[in-house]
Order: C-alpha cells, then sequence, then structure tokens
C-alpha cells in the first residue's frame, strides 16, 4: 500500500512531528508498504498568515501533488496545531482521502483543554477541578487559586501539547512568569488542581486499551525535556499498582477516548492520586512516536513491536473507510 505520511506543520511541536514520522516511515517500510513523507509547513501557511486558501501556494502545491493523488492512506503524524485540531482532517475529508487517527471533530475538541474539561465533567469522568481565566490574567490565576483551595495548581494554555506552556505554581510568586508562558500560545488559560500522586497514561489501539504506563521524570515535572530527551525520565509498564487501579484506569480512558469520538488510537492521560483515584486530564488523538513515546511502549509490553503497531493503525484506517463508503452507499 502507498501510504503517505504527514508531517512537520508550524506548531510549537514542529521538531516532535519530524521525529515520529522519520520513526513511522521507517516501520512502515519494514512492513512492505511504499512510503512518502510530505511537510506540511507551507502547507498550512494559510493558518498562519491568514492567506485565503485559494491564494496560498503550498496549499494549492498539496492538492496537487502526484504523491497526495496515488496516496492510498494518509498516517497524519502532526502534533499540535493546525495538524492536530481538526484542520488538516478536515482538509483530507474534502479531497476525500482516508487517513490515520481521529476525525475533523474530535480532533478539535480533544485540542481544545477547556472543551475537554466540560464534556468530562458533564459526563462524571473524574478530572482535577478547574477554572478558566480569559481576562486579567494575573489577578484571574489568583483568584482561581482561592477558588481551587490554594496552591499548588497547575496553569496551562488552552490548546498545545507536549506540556508546552504549563506550570505547577507553588509559591505566589511563580504567577507571573506562570501567565506570561500560557499567554504565549493562548488568551485563556485552563487553571487546575494539582494533584498530588503519580504520572499515569493508557494507550488505546482501536476498541481496546493497552498496559497502563506510569511516567518518573526526574526532574519531578513531565515537561517537554523530560519527555523528549532520553535518560530523562523512567517508565514502568506495565505500572506496579494495583489490578483494581489499574482496570478502573482503563475503564476511564475508554469512557474519554469514546465520549470525545476518537478513532482508531490514540492516549489518555493522568494523575493517580495517593488514594489510587484516576483524574482524567486529556485526551491525546495523535501522541508521539519518537523512541521515546507512550503508544509504542505499550504496545510492546502488550507483545506488539513497532512496526506491527503502526500496521496495525493502518489496517484500523482502511477498515473504517470501508465501513464509511458502505454505509454511504446503503
Amino acid at each position: 500500500m502507498k501510504i503517505v505520511v504527514l508531517v512537520g506543520g508550524l506548531s510549537s511541536e514542529r521538531e516532535v512531528s519530524l521525529a515520529s514520522g522519520k520513526a513511522i516511515s521507517k516501520g512502515l517500510t519494514e512492513k512492505g508498504h511504499v512510503v512518502v513523507e510530505i511537510d506540511l509547513k507551507d502547507t498550512l501557511d494559510v493558518s498562519v498568515a491568514g492567506a485565503r486558501p485559494g491564494r496560498n501556494p503550498g496549499l494549492a502545491e498539496f492538492v496537487s501533488n502526484s504523491d497526495v493523488a496515488s496516496g492510498e492512506l494518509f498516517f497524519v503524524a502532526l502534533h499540535g496545531g493546525a495538524g492536530e485540531d481538526g484542520t488538516v482532517q478536515a482538509l483530507l475529508d474534502i479531497m476525500g482521502k482516508p487517513y490515520t487517527g481521529s476525525g475533523m471533530f474530535a480532533s478539535a475538541l480533544c485540542m481544545d483543554k477547556i472543551q475537554s474539561k466540560r464534556i468530562f465533567e458533564h459526563a462524571g469522568i473524574p478530572t482535577p477541578a478547574w477554572r478558566v481565566v480569559g481576562r486579567s490574567h494575573v489577578e484571574g490565576v489568583e483568584a482561581a487559586m482561592s477558588d481551587l483551595g490554594g496552591l499548588p495548581v497547575v496553569t496551562k494554555p488552552r490548546n498545545q501539547g507536549s506540556t508546552i506552556g504549563v506550570s505547577i505554581i507553588t509559591e505566589k510568586k511563580q504567577v507571573v512568569p506562570a501567565v506570561e508562558e500560557a499567554l504565549k500560545y493562548s488568551r485563556e488559560i485552563l487553571v487546575e488542581e494539582y494533584i498530588d500522586g503519580r504520572e499515569i497514561t493508557v494507550a488505546i489501539l482501536g476498541d481496546r486499551p493497552l498496559p497502563v504506563v506510569e511516567i518518573v521524570p526526574e526532574s519531578g515535572f513531565y515537561d517537554y525535556e523530560s519527555k523528549y530527551t532520553k535518560g530523562r525520565s523512567n517508565y514502568i509498564v506495565p505500572a506496579e499498582i494495583p489490578d483494581s487501579v489499574a482496570e478502573e484506569t482503563r475503564s476511564v480512558a475508554m469512557r474519554a477516548y469514546r465520549l470525545t469520538g476518537c478513532e482508531d488510537f490514540g492516549r489518555v492521560d493522568f494523575r493517580l492520586s495517593a488514594e489510587g483515584k484516576p483524574y482524567c486530564l486529556e485526551v491525546n488523538t495523535i501522541p508521539g512516536m519518537t523512541g521515546t513515546s507512550l503508544v509504542p511502549m505499550a504496545a510492546r509490553a502488550d507483545g506488539m513491536e513497532f512496526p506491527e503497531l503502526l500496521d496495525e493503525i493502518c489496517r484500523l484506517a482502511v477498515g473504517r473507510r470501508k465501513a464509511v463508503t458502505k454505509a454511504n452507499a446503503t
């Protein structure tokens, strides 16, 4: 099968996307697929420059690209920005091109941390208490801190991944730097209760959860460097937690995944409290696929090597496309 791997883009996670794309291309080639990588940096200029789509040379070049025309499946390896917020998915839908991962609506919802929190809360999915600050940011964060029971709290921009723009505030003097960091990426700031406990995650493949992974960052905070620098974090898989807690976490992960409309694969991140209660933080529709990434790690613990994981994701995407085509024909 000819697979076009979409990489790069313009988001703050561009370098992670390039690393994921390289690993994905290698793995798919090992499985016998014909693989072409396309960097969408120029294509996505429309989302940054505000140019009209019809006047964006990069977009026109992408649409007329011969590899795009002949591609049988598009493996979306874009992280953050227009590659993960539903924009690229909408473009591929318009072009009638099958692709891996969640569709436009699920992608947009999961990229929006505030809307996701509203969905979780409404559905009774346990998630840290939270407030939204949209103006008078420093005063707003201080008021949110009081509402949430004091320090520590976590501040996050509305729509970033890879812990970009995230801060843990443990002292009042950290409020201004945390606000400044979050405002680099969005005008609204999510302020969350800090759950003292452990960092765990559940990868999902198709309609089944993989083994729970525990992340133990050396710095104590699972930030960008801890995620993508080898040796900066330790991983325990399966996580050394009671079977009942693992089962509950996997169950909550599946609820969040289905509720947000995700497809093919994804990852649901949690904080596990000292009492053993999993608090859902977010759903990732395009989790990392680098050498230090969590989904390949969980799949390996489940007996599936990286090339087989990629092949299964492609199989799921193709099967879903065929099902949609058949349904539309009836």
